[in-house]
């Protein structure tokens, strides 16, 4: 395993609610069940820690009963926090409403994560062989965005960086958004969000003009489409759209963020980028057969439904395994 994965991003408190669809304006539902989860950057770090990479977060929580919540989550995961909790705020909190489709809609309300500055980034130390991570949530707060963006154009040039925009990616300043994009090392966005950077058109048109037109230092962009997969290409020009997986769809909360974490984890083993992401693909399939964000699965279950699912596999030290298919 090559380095940690420093996580650079906002963790919150997920309120989940779920129902069978969503309210009608001005009328009302009962929610089937609740939870309150750890959630936001918390997923994508768990996926990374339970496919074997250690996972550091660099962000801010806050100091309240939503911080203490998360800090529990974090140290039940053996995720360590390298900065100390907001002496002012809580952590933010986030709605999600789950429906029987296995949708999700999201009502945020921000607190620490919201607010970075560069004195509180100072205890943020990379080392040599770490890969950091951002994404859009922290780049769309007015009080996080200019330090962190300085932060990260300070970091060494061969550190390798992630970059996810998220839904809120129109609430990014362009200035911003293109600083950002002009660093990252790898892309993972969806649809929606590549058109939102590069303009409409193909899953390969956009993956082509994120590469020559936005992201010039990057080594690939990675452009998720739920169920059907992802669509990978390269610097080097060679592309590839890794198929999904079909499975029943239980809750697709936190699926990116696994689909993500996964992916990286594998790239920091020295898995080449295509396995690496029918990896993700299968680790992103597994996760939203379960409730809950942070339901991202384990290197182990990722190999045993490969197995099942055929094909190479790929262990923790990124050699491929000998695909081993169930018996009658």
């Amino acid at each position: 395993m090559r380095g940690r994965l420093v996580h650079v991003g906002s963790a919150v408190v997920d309120y989940v609610y779920r129902i069978d669809a969503l309210p009608a304006p001005g009328t009302e539902k009962t929610a089937s069940s609740y939870a309150r989860v750890a959630g936001g950057g918390f997923n994508m770090m768990v996926a990374a820690s339970r496919t074997g990479m250690k996972a550091v977060f660099g962000g801010q929580l806050g100091s309240g009963p939503n911080g203490d919540f998360l800090r529990s989550a974090f140290n039940a995961e053996g995720i360590s926090t390298m900065t100390p909790p907001s002496p002012m705020m809580d952590s933010g909190h986030c709605v999600a409403l789950i429906s029987s489709d296995a949708e999700r809609t999201f009502v945020s309300w921000p607190g620490a994560e919201s607010v970075l500055s560069l004195d509180m980034l100072a205890p943020v130390v990379v080392a040599a062989d770490d890969w950091v991570f951002t994404s859009g949530y922290t780049l769309s707060y007015p009080k996080s965005r200019d330090a962190l963006t300085d932060w990260i154009e300070a970091l060494p040039a061969d550190t390798p960086l992630v970059l996810d925009p998220t839904p809120v990616i129109t609430d990014i300043p362009h200035p911003i958004l293109s600083r950002i994009l002009a660093r990252t090392t790898w892309l993972s966005c969806n649809t929606t969000e590549a058109a939102e950077i590069a303009g409409q058109g193909d899953v390969e048109a956009l993956a082509a003009r994120l590469l020559a037109g936005h992201c010039p230092k990057a080594d690939g962009v990675v452009i998720r489409s739920a169920a059907k997969g992802c669509h990978v290409r390269l610097a080097d020009g060679s592309v590839q759209t890794i198929p999904g997986f079909e499975v029943d769809a239980l809750d697709t909360n936190g699926a990116g963020d696994t689909h993500i974490g996964a992916f990286v984890s594998a790239l920091a083993r020295g898995v080449q980028p295509f396995p690496a992401a029918r990896y993700a693909n299968a680790a992103a399939a597994i996760s939203v057969t379960r409730h809950g964000g942070s339901s991202a699965p384990t290197d182990y279950e990722i190999q045993t439904f490969l197995s099942h699912a055929g094909g190479p596999q790929i262990g923790l030290h990124g050699q491929k395994q000998e695909t081993k298919r169930p018996t009658a």
